[in-house]
């Protein structure tokens, strides 16, 4: 059923959308806002706004309206900050936690390295960008203000790929990394590959300059797609992990170096590539775990041809279903571990047990994080340092590190 209403928006959920009483969701629409329009099954999906907030600010992006990349360009980012430690406040009041949060980073536009871009063929050739807000209509996104130059330009690349190897039903994900090698290009959703789509390929990459082009799971290599971790070089597997922005990982580190002050002995637990590990090994021995073996390999790999680090030992081990124990946590001075979105409740309940003095506790979930951080505590752990690290701007997401320590 169909009524018009009008209503004041009292708080932001946790996908960017305006509530009001009732409840009635409101899209891109800030608290404090009167805003008036037809509402259909509890949402307002066009509103008009009466009365605008102080907040709102002029979209930096031209697509922001139509495009599905961002919630909050409407925001300023004082807002933004303000509602993002909001977040982190309420999750660590639901589990009793007191705790002072310190700086706040928040990584500049045009800084995000990795985007996972769709692409349709057309009649005329490709359509790639991103999809519309709640559709799976893409749009092309010419001047994205979120993503790093080299990946805004990228575009007619993915087209390529689109027309190259996607059906005309069907949609290409493709998910294109800045890499420092050039760009690292992963193609899920085409045609099965053969010898002429190959050949094809080879071909796209020497004509954009690619670093690397996966379809599927067959690599073409042309050039190492490497990072710098530290003083080692590491070429990730195709797809994965890598944290958002260069300095939003140069926050995180920071705040885990802080942490781990003074620790000789480091195990890293969900290390992905290794980029705490790698770093910290300039002053630390480390043990890195987890649970992807791609992944430990190119640690290792990167290790092995650095210069100037201490004794690296990687193991692939899933943390999930065998956590390493007290007995072996004892062994180290410090504990770096940042788990998935879901958090590590059972690494962390036998990290409670152990003796381990410090902990730098990586998240990027508050609720998760909060959770297991509670866990700590009871455990007799502290909280003694607590920062934020917004990598996704103009998003609903944000990441969290925490020192903890145990007398």
């Amino acid at each position: 059923m169909t009524h018009v209403e009008q209503v004041t928006v009292e708080r932001l959920g946790h996908k960017g959308d305006g509530i009001a009483p009732g409840p009635i969701f409101v899209p891109g629409i800030l608290p404090g806002e009167v805003v008036e329009g037809a509402v259909e099954n509890g949402v307002m999906a066009a509103p008009r706004i009466v009365t605008p907030s102080t907040a709102r600010v002029s979209a930096p992006c031209s697509h922001a309206k139509s495009c599905g990349g961002c919630q909050l360009q409407h925001a300023s980012d004082d807002f933004v900050t303000e509602w993002k430690l909001d977040v982190v406040r309420r999750a660590l009041d639901a589990q009793g936690i007191s705790a002072e949060i310190g700086s706040v980073h928040t990584s500049p536009p045009q800084s995000r390295r990795r985007a996972a871009f769709s692409a349709k063929r057309t009649k005329k050739g490709a359509l790639a960008g991103f999809h519309r807000k709640g559709s799976d209509v893409v749009i092309a996104v010419p001047n994205c203000q979120l993503v790093t130059p080299k990946l805004a330009a990228s575009l007619p690349m993915v087209e390529a790929l689109a027309v190259l190897g996607a059906s005309r039903k069907g949609e290409l994900s493709v998910t294109v990394t800045d890499s420092l090698g050039g760009l690292d290009v992963s193609v899920k959703g085409g045609k099965e590959i053969d010898t002429e789509l190959r050949s094809k390929l080879a071909d796209i990459a020497r004509e954009y300059g690619l670093a690397r082009v996966t379809w599927d799971d067959e690599a073409l290599t042309r050039l190492p797609p490497y990072h710098q971790f530290g003083k080692a070089q590491v070429v990730p597997p195709p797809g994965a992990f890598l944290q958002a922005t260069l300095a939003g990982e140069a926050a995180l580190l920071q705040a885990v170096t802080d942490a781990m002050a003074g620790a000789k002995s480091i195990a890293d637990l969900f290390a992905g590539c290794g980029t705490f590990a790698l770093p910290l090994a300039e002053q630390a021995r480390i043990h890195a775990f987890e649970g992807e073996k791609p992944m430990v390999k190119a640690l290792d790999h990167g290790w092995r041809n650095a210069q100037g680090l201490k004794h690296v030992t990687s193991t692939a081990r899933d943390l999930f279903r065998n956590p390493l124990l007290p007995d072996e946590l004892d062994r180290f001075d410090g504990v770096v571990i940042d788990p998935p979105r879901a958090g590590a409740e059972a690494q962390v309940e036998q990290l409670a047990k152990s003796k381990v003095k410090r902990i730098a506790h990586v998240s990027c979930n508050p609720v998760t994080f909060a959770r297991d951080t509670a866990r700590l505590l009871q455990a007799g752990y502290r909280v003694t340092d607590l920062r934020v690290v917004d990598q996704f701007r103009w998003s609903t997401h944000l990441e969290l590190v925490a020192a903890l320590t145990k007398d």
